[in-house]
C-alpha cells in the first residue's frame, strides 16, 4: 500500500444519473485520467469505472446500464491519482469499494451490489490505517484503506481520528443515506447545493451554476452530513475546525469562476497579479503574455497594473492540462504537442512582432520545470530584447527551515521526493537550469493577496512552499 503515484480529483453526489454526469463533466479540470459512477438503491450499489474524460461513456448508454428511475441517488468521480499504481488506473479509479461481483470489460469495469463504495478527494497517509487489515485491500490506493476504516470505526470517529486530507462520500447498503465527510482542515473543498428541491453536493460550485443548482454552503470542516433518497439533509458538526485551506486550489487547480469558501478564484489570481506587478517591475518591459490558459487572469492583472501592453502569443490544440498527465514522458508530449506560437499578432508574423522586444512570460507556478520548457524554448528562437519567465506561485518543493524537504501529502501530484527544480538551487541556477531569467512571488505577497480578499493568512496550507504542517 505504500507505492506513491503521481493528480488531484472531482466528486459528486446527486439523485439522478444525469445530474452526476453533468456534474462531474463541470469538475473535468479536477481529473481526466478516469471517470466513474456509483448508482445506489436500497439494498444495493452497482459500479462503472471507465478510462478517461467523462465523455468517454455516452450518458444514453449509461442510463442503459443504470436508468435513473432504479436508483434513488448517484455519486461521481473523476480521477487524478495521487496513490496507486499508474498501470493499474482502471482498477485504482473511484468509486473503490467492499464486495461486489466484478465485470472486466477491457476499458470499463462493472461491479454489481457492492457491500460499501466510497469517492474521495485528498490524499491520507498510511499511517492512520494502522487498524485496517492490509489483507483485505485490493488496491494501492489510501481511499480503499479509508473506506476499510470507515466500516470499521463509522463517520464520527473518522473525523476524531483522521486529520486530514478528505471530502469524502460513502455509501453503505446497510444504510439508506449517503455520508459525505469533509475533514477538519478543509483542505480540499466541498460544497451543498439544492437541485429539483433535492440536496446534493460537489467538490466546487461552477458544477451548481452550469446546471441550474442553488448554492447552500461550502461543507463545514469537520462536518459529516446525511443525504437521504427523497433529497433531505441533515449535518453534524463532531470536530472542531483547525482551517488549512490548499492555495493550490486557487492559484491553478480550482475552476476560473469557482468560489471556494466564500473566496473568489478569479479575484485571487487578479490579485496575485497585482501583488506581482508592485514586486517584480523590470525596466524596458513592451509586453506581458502568459502560458495558456490557467494564469491569464494574473497576467492581465499585472499588466493592467504596470501600464503595460498585454497579448497572447501562444495558443493550444487542447484544453487538457499538462500537469494532470500520468508520468513524466505524458506530460512532456502534453505540453509538446499542444503548445504553438500564433502564426501572427496584430496583424504581424508573430516572430517579427516579438523580435526585439521585452517580454514577461507570467506562469502559475514552476514545479518541475518540464512543462515551461517548451514555451521558453520558443521564446528563445526568437531575437528578442530581454525575456523574464515569473511565477505567482512562490518556490513549491524547497527544503524549509526546519530542514524537512517540503512537497504535498495532501492530495496534489507534488510529493516530497518529487523533482523539483526550486529545490537546492537560487534563482540564479534555476534560470540557468530554465534557460530563462526566472522569478517568483514572495510568500509574504501571496499571503497579503490573500489577505485582501478575506482569507486569513493562518487558515492557508502553505507546506509545500515551506510553511508548517497542516495538522501535526
Amino acid at each position: 500500500m505504500s507505492e506513491k503515484i503521481n493528480h488531484n480529483c472531482g466528486l459528486c453526489v446527486t439523485h439522478t444519473l444525469r445530474d452526476t454526469y453533468s456534474f462531474i463533466e463541470s469538475l473535468q479540470h479536477r481529473g481526466r485520467e478516469a471517470t466513474g459512477i456509483a448508482a445506489i438503491k436500497e439494498g444495493r450499489i452497482d459500479i462503472i469505472k471507465w478510462k478517461g474524460e467523462v465523455s468517454k461513456f455516452d450518458i444514453n448508454d449509461l442510463g442503459k446500464i443504470f436508468p435513473s428511475s432504479e436508483y434513488h441517488t448517484f455519486m461521481g468521480h473523476v480521477r487524478y491519482a495521487t496513490k496507486g499504481k499508474k498501470r493499474d488506473i482502471l482498477q485504482d479509479a473511484h468509486p473503490h469499494v467492499i464486495g461486489g461481483k466484478i465485470e472486466d470489460r477491457g476499458d470499463h469495469i462493472i461491479i454489481a451490489d457492492c457491500e460499501m463504495a466510497i469517492v474521495h478527494n485528498g490524499q491520507v497517509d498510511n499511517k492512520y490505517f494502522s487498524i485496517v487489515d492490509k489483507n483485505l485491500l485490493k488496491t494501492g490506493c489510501d481511499s480503499e484503506a479509508l473506506l476499510h476504516f470507515l466500516k470499521q470505526r463509522g463517520e464520527h470517529q473518522t473525523l476524531r481520528e483522521i486529520p486530514g486530507a478528505y471530502t469524502l462520500a460513502f455509501a453503505d447498503k446497510k444504510r439508506k443515506e449517503i455520508i459525505v465527510l469533509r475533514d477538519r482542515t478543509g483542505i480540499r473543498p466541498g460544497v451543498l447545493g439544492l437541485k429539483d428541491e433535492k440536496y446534493c453536493v460537489a467538490s466546487e460550485d461552477i458544477s451548481f451554476r452550469e446546471n441550474k443548482v442553488i448554492f447552500i454552503e461550502d461543507l463545514n470542516p469537520g462536518s459529516v452530513y446525511y443525504l437521504y433518497p427523497g433529497g433531505n439533509y441533515q449535518s453534524k458538526k463532531i470536530i472542531a475546525q483547525n482551517k488549512a485551506h490548499c492555495f493550490f486550489e486557487y492559484n491553478y487547480l480550482a475552476h476560473l469562476d469557482s468560489i471556494l469558501d466564500g473566496i473568489s478564484v478569479r479575484r485571487v489570481r487578479e490579485s496575485l497579479g497585482e501583488m506581482l506587478a508592485e514586486e517584480f517591475n523590470p525596466k524596458n518591459i513592451d509586453l506581458v503574455t502568459f502560458l495558456p490558459r490557467c494564469p491569464e487572469v494574473a497576467a492581465r492583472s499585472y499588466a493592467k497594473k504596470r501600464g503595460i501592453p498585454f497579448k497572447e502569443i501562444y495558443y493550444k490544440q487542447r484544453g487538457e492540462r499538462s500537469f494532470q498527465g500520468s508520468t513524466k514522458d505524458e506530460r512532456e508530449k502534453s505540453i509538446d504537442e499542444n503548445l504553438y506560437l500564433r502564426p501572427c499578432i496584430n496583424e504581424t508574423a508573430a516572430r517579427d512582432f516579438l523580435k526585439g522586444k521585452g517580454i514577461i512570460l507570467i506562469d502559475d507556478s514552476i514545479i518541475r520545470g518540464n512543462n515551461s520548457r517548451r514555451a521558453i524554448d520558443l521564446i528563445n528562437e526568437i531575437d528578442t530584447k530581454k525575456a523574464y519567465f515569473v511565477s505567482y506561485t512562490p518556490r513549491i518543493g524547497i527544503v524549509g527551515k526546519d530542514k524537512i524537504p517540503r512537497g504535498c501529502m495532501f492530495g496534489v501530484d507534488m510529493p516530497p521526493n518529487d523533482e523539483f527544480i526550486a529545490r537546492g538551487r537560487n534563482l540564479e541556477d534555476i534560470s540557468n537550469e530554465m534557460g530563462i531569467s526566472v522569478n517568483y512571488l514572495s510568500l509574504e505577497s501571496m499571503l497579503r493577496a490573500y489577505e485582501k480578499l478575506g482569507m486569513k493568512r493562518e487558515n492557508l496550507c502553505t507546506y509545500c512552499i515551506g510553511g508548517k504542517h497542516p495538522f501535526e
